[in-house]
């Protein structure tokens, strides 16, 4: 792979690798190597870049929120850390045009694939930090995901809006959300669409390219939708959702509650 293909990636990154062979070896996916002789794919830099990850998200979190409880800092964290959000931000930092793909994958639209794509960016970080260090690893994690955590904060209870609103409706419409799916477009480019009811009453849906990424829309219609109507200000201390008559003029962040 020649050096002008890196340069806009690295742009991008605001790091240049220091030699061809980690670079290479991060943006090689496992289709793209066992198609040319079992070439090392980058399974191993992905697993020590989830890490890296991790690491560095939970000290965000942890040192932003002193006084938010472990169940809190947990679903804030995963509603950072997650397949999508990860995916996100690979787009937008052209993650897709860099990697090396099989020929099945790339007929089958694997540049634009959530799962490739974030599996592919925890392997850079994993590069990033055998490269330069925790240090600067760590600070590329700040820039691309500090003000995604604040994002996820600032939505208050509703983190993780499959699990808030399991415990909303258990609690206000006594009964449990269920989810419709429905798939459109060729194997390559699914999009799906999810209906969600309680008790056979319609509350939300949502699209996404997979079916969790619809299902996590088509309960944050649903969430809204019914905190706006009747209810939520928070989470008492077992981490289960407050639910009280609607305020006339309710706060909009009571994450730290």
């Amino acid at each position: 792979m020649r050096s002008s293909k890196r340069q806009p990636i690295e742009r991008a990154l605001g790091v240049r690798f220091g030699g061809e062979e980690l670079y290479v070896w991060a943006f090689t996916h496992r289709s793209y190597a066992y198609e040319n002789g079992g070439l090392p794919t980058n399974e191993r830099l992905e697993f020590l870049g989830d890490a890296v990850l991790g690491l560095v998200v939970t000290d965000i979190i942890y040192r932003a929120f002193p006084d938010l409880p472990e169940g809190q800092l947990a679903k804030l964290r995963a509603a950072t850390v997650n397949m999508n959000v990860l995916a996100e931000v690979a787009r937008e930092l052209g993650v897709g045009e860099a990697v090396r793909l099989g020929r099945g994958e790339e007929l089958s639209g694997g540049r634009d694939k959530s799962s490739i794509l974030a599996d592919t960016l925890e392997a850079v970080l994993g590069a990033i930090y055998l490269d330069k260090g925790l240090s600067r690893a760590a600070a590329l994690v700040r820039r691309l995901f500090e003000h995604r955590v604040m994002e996820a904060a600032g939505r208050g209870a509703a983190l993780d809006y499959k699990t808030s609103l399991q415990e909303l409706a258990a609690s206000s419409l006594g009964g449990m959300p269920s989810y419709a799916i429905e798939e459109e477009g060729p194997d390559h480019a699914k999009r799906f669409t999810a209906t969600v009811s309680v008790a056979g009453t319609s509350y939300g849906s949502g699209k996404g390219r997979s079916k969790k990424e619809a299902e996590q829309q088509a309960a944050r219609e649903a969430f809204e939708s019914l905190a706006a109507n009747r209810m939520v200000t928070g989470t008492g201390d077992a981490g289960q959702t407050d639910v009280v008559p609607a305020d006339p003029a309710p706060r909009a962040d009571t994450l730290g509650e």
